[in-house]
């Protein structure tokens, strides 16, 4: 990366763009160099807060002229240190590119700026009969969704991003504009460009406009938790319920160790085992009929105390207390910071994979409560560690490396859902080869000057 001009002269060229939605207040600067993870805090030098894609290619072109970095930033809510601005640069921040372009509720599809969060997408599509499933969690943007290939809770019915994404529009490197797809249900026309810029963490350019699939509102939703003995067992539920072809919406287990953190942190009252929270969707009588296949092949496997959520109010208290598991868990240690991190393994290792790991954090003395998305051998752990104390950290890191090789070796993947950021860039290696130098030769043939979101999926600031 060649020398770069001083930053107060291009925020005083990005204000003569944008006006005051350029800055360099040093609060401001603070605030975006930091994220739900344990990464120290990397700022960016200026933040620009654009309100079209006619600014974002201003923005773009300005930052390429004079050798600035460029990082696109969503609701700040990333685990693996993805929008942080290791090189500094200009970190775009979409909080006002916020809204809903036009529904297409006939084809079920929605154009949507993104800046805009799952919560607030489904805020506006209330009265349509169609939402967004796609649940990571926390109230995530769209479009750092889409750039990190997120998934989440209801990912066994409805799938992830990348099934759900179905065009783009990307402002690239060099300023140009492009759209990647149209509003066709299905395409055979030429490369899939945009399950390539789906997952890329803003490294090939920055997304301006996000086309998604729709689904109808289930006429009818239940929910249910059932807890068990061991975490085989509550797996073995799971895979059961899968291969039974019952179409389960959520099927999510939360450890002992995390169901102490959300009793405490929800006043719930749940028995501290290994659980699975169900939820079904569909008709009145395909609900039914769902959950009573589900409950029978739990029992089968010891399960203990189906209780019901039917009401909206007690579904809402029963997600709620599984969305903030992260809080939750901290409680478990007040002061801690957690390291957080994912894998994801084929199902039929899965619970080999969590009692392994289950056992690892047990005997080298970690509060480390586990999450998972069951239903796709998807699974969390947050490693509770004290920031002041760097051999934590490091037997955090050496703990979380063990559990990355456990998947890998079970030909699972180092991360379902959280992207590789910061925290996971030499696990890709170990994971896929040579085929990163695939991804190192795309990345240089969009962006030769390695100006978006340097640092990220390949170390150094050039790919």
């Amino acid at each position: 990366m060649g020398p770069r001009v001083n930053s107060a002269a291009l925020a005083e060229r990005l204000t003569g763009v944008i006006g005051p939605r350029a800055t360099i207040a040093r609060g401001v600067l603070d605030q975006h160099g930091q994220s739900e993870s344990y990464y120290r805090a990397l700022p960016p030098d200026i933040v620009v807060y654009p309100e079209t894609t006619a600014e974002v290619v201003e923005i773009v072109k300005l930052c390429a002229g004079v050798n600035m970095p460029i990082v696109p930033f969503g609701a700040g809510t990333s685990l693996e240190g993805n929008a942080s601005s290791v090189e500094g640069g200009v970190c775009i921040d979409f909080a006002r590119m916020n809204k809903v372009l036009t529904v297409h509720d006939s084809d079920m599809n929605v154009v949507v700026q993104p800046g805009i969060t799952r919560k607030q997408l489904n805020a506006e599509l209330r009265g349509t009969g169609l939402f967004f499933p796609i649940d990571p969690g926390a109230d995530a943007s769209i479009g750092g969704m889409t750039s990190t290939r997120a998934s989440g809770t209801m990912a066994v019915r409805y799938g992830t991003m990348k099934d759900n994404v179905m065009a783009l529009e990307v402002v690239l490197a060099d300023g140009r504009v492009i759209r990647t797809a149209r509003r066709a249900r299905k395409s055979a026309a030429g490369y899939d460009l945009t399950r390539l810029f789906v997952g890329a963490e803003g490294t090939l350019g920055v997304i301006t406009e996000v086309t998604l699939k729709l689904h109808p509102l289930p006429q009818a939703i239940s929910a249910a938790v059932c807890s068990f003995d061991t975490l085989h067992n509550a797996v073995d539920t799971a895979i059961g319920i899968i291969q039974a072809a019952i179409p389960v919406a959520r099927v999510e287990l939360l450890d002992d160790v995390m169901m102490r953190g959300i009793n405490a942190y929800a006043k719930l009252g749940y028995r501290e085992a290994p659980t699975l929270f169900f939820e079904f969707h569909g008709s009145e009588s395909a609900v039914a009929e769902q959950a009573e296949l589900a409950q029978a092949i739990a029992a089968e496997h010891g399960g203990r105390g189906f209780e019901w959520a039917r009401a909206p109010e007690d579904r809402s208290r029963l997600w709620h207390a599984r969305d903030n598991t992260l809080y939750a868990g901290l409680g478990l240690r007040p002061g801690a910071r957690a390291v957080i991190t994912d894998v994801c393994v084929p199902i039929s290792r899965l619970a080999e994979c969590l009692t392994e790991t289950r056992r690892d954090a047990d005997e080298h003395g970690f509060t480390a409560p586990i999450v998972g998305h069951v239903g796709d051998g998807n699974f969390h752990m947050l490693i509770l560690v004290d920031p002041a104390k760097p051999d934590e950290i490091d037997g955090a890191k050496a703990l979380q490396a063990r559990m990355v090789d456990r998947a890998i070796a079970m030909d699972g993947t180092c991360t379902g859902e959280h992207g590789i950021g910061l925290g996971k860039i030499d696990y890709l290696t170990d994971e896929l080869g040579e085929a990163v130098d695939v991804m190192r030769s795309i990345k240089t043939a969009l962006d030769p000057e390695g100006l978006m979101n340097p640092g990220k999926i390949f170390a150094g600031a050039k790919p």
